[in-house]
């Protein structure tokens, strides 16, 4: 008997070490999986129901499958705490979390602000949350997502699970060609992030989502406030850049205010064929006649500004885009515009067949040669070895998004200046210093360009 007894606590043990161990973590993610897609399928079931109880859903284990899905590498935020300093009491810090949260006295604190360059030379503001608070816009992003996403259209596609820029951009290319688009409008949102309005947007959330607990978490994150330089500010309008829970946010307000809306009421009214793409803040729509590029690009602006938000006047713009033929008169002859870092135009196939074309866009190529300028400018007195490692990575990131068709002579040109950028600061590191290309290449090979995507 003693034998069977000891295997069986044996087992026992070791069945609690599964629960509580790797084992342990799968099953409770599974468990919160099939949570979130039941709340998925009652969505997806009565499209016209308002969810009021989601906040008692966020319980440790709830929090535990957040704190999973957060980034660890991230900057700290206000509280200077990073995710391996919370994760030394893990559970301890999750429990008391979430009674703070229970009892209503979780604290949002301010998003530190950082400023990041653009490639006209001016700044954009970045925020950075805390660690802490990180977890819980996780927690209510995972709550709130599923719903949402039974009412999201297609041609939405920022910061959705299973969408990426590259679908956007073969998307837009398709709708054209099967829409006989003749007109593209290229619009430009003036600082989506900071400029919608709190309540408007807390207003629009309570029509799918009114759960008391939840709104009252989103109200502290639009008022945490802001840190910069030890100084707090509390704008009056804006939802916090950087925040985890800010891209589904900002695309519930673009649902109601630009794609339902284009949907219901803009494409019954037009006479041709119409299309609208949308990828966050950026959107372009495409129309097969001028009238009706005319007269959406007239309500447009009025639209958005009965939001509080506003078009920008010389970006946003209307360009003819037909597919070209000889008739095409001299002073109509076809446009480009960009989109998600690609210029799309019109040009001949190998076989003579006129075909849209995409290529990396003129600024987004002038600024990553200067990044690599100025990168091997800064780190030429770095070891060799690491200087390659870390212009390769940069490389490989660099086809890795524009590496697509008819787009292998940007890929080909960010290669040989990324050649002679480290070849040149490689002699400067002193006057004795002398760097042969044909040495540099056969010592430190750069990958070379390639296609990665194929649309």
């Amino acid at each position: 008997m003693a034998p069977k007894s000891t295997h069986c606590r044996e087992g026992e043990a070791g069945y609690n070490v599964l629960v509580n161990g790797t084992m342990g973590d799968t099953l409770r993610s599974q468990t919160i999986s099939t949570q979130l897609q039941q709340i998925a399928q009652q969505a997806a079931d009565y499209p016209d129901s308002v969810f009021t109880t989601l906040a008692h859903k966020i319980d440790i284990p709830f929090l535990r499958e957040a704190y999973r899905r957060t980034k660890k590498k991230g900057a700290p935020g206000v509280d200077n705490m990073t995710a391996k300093e919370y994760a030394v009491n893990l559970e301890a810090n999750l429990t008391d979390l979430h009674k703070r949260l229970k009892e209503g006295r979780y604290f949002a604190p301010p998003v530190k602000r950082v400023w990041i360059k653009k490639e006209n030379g001016k700044e954009r503001p970045i925020g950075i949350p805390g660690f802490e608070d990180k977890i819980v816009q996780r927690a209510v992003e995972m709550l709130i997502s599923p719903i949402y996403e039974q009412i999201f259209y297609d041609f939405s596609m920022g910061f959705r699970k299973g969408r990426s820029q590259h679908q956007a951009i073969h998307y837009l290319r398709e709708q054209c060609r099967i829409r006989n688009t003749n007109w593209i409008i290229s619009a430009d949102i003036t600082g989506l992030f900071d400029n919608i309005n709190k309540k408007m947007l807390k207003d629009l959330i309570r029509l799918r989502v009114n759960d008391g607990g939840i709104i009252r978490l989103i109200g502290k994150w639009l008022n945490a406030g802001v840190m910069e330089d030890n100084r707090t500010t509390y704008p009056d309008k804006g939802t916090p850049q950087g925040g985890v829970v800010s891209p589904v946010l900002s695309n519930i307000f673009l649902h109601y205010v630009l794609d339902d809306w284009f949907v219901k009421a803009v494409i019954p009214r037009l006479k041709g064929k119409c299309f609208i793409i949308r990828y966050a803040d950026d959107f372009i729509i495409g129309c097969e006649t001028e009238t009706d590029a005319n007269r959406i690009m007239d309500v447009l602006p009025k639209r958005f500004g009965s939001y509080d938000l506003s078009l920008h006047p010389t970006k946003t713009v209307i360009i003819p885009f037909g597919k070209p033929s000889a008739s095409l008169r001299k002073d109509k002859r076809n446009g480009k515009f960009d989109f998600l870092g690609f210029t799309f135009y019109w040009a001949r196939s190998l076989k003579g067949y006129w075909i849209i074309k995409k290529k990396t866009s003129g600024k987004r190529l002038r600024r990553f040669m200067k990044m690599l300028w100025q990168w091997t400018r800064a780190y030429r007195h770095d070891p060799a070895w690491d200087q390659h490692i870390t212009l390769c990575s940069k490389l490989r990131g660099f086809y890795q998004y524009y590496g697509v068709r008819n787009n292998y002579k940007a890929l080909e040109t960010v290669f040989e200046y990324a050649e002679k950028a480290w070849r040149y600061w490689l002699s400067k590191r002193s006057q004795r210093s002398t760097v042969r290309m044909k040495d540099l290449r056969k010592k430190y090979p750069f990958p070379k360009p390639r296609i990665v995507h194929n649309i």
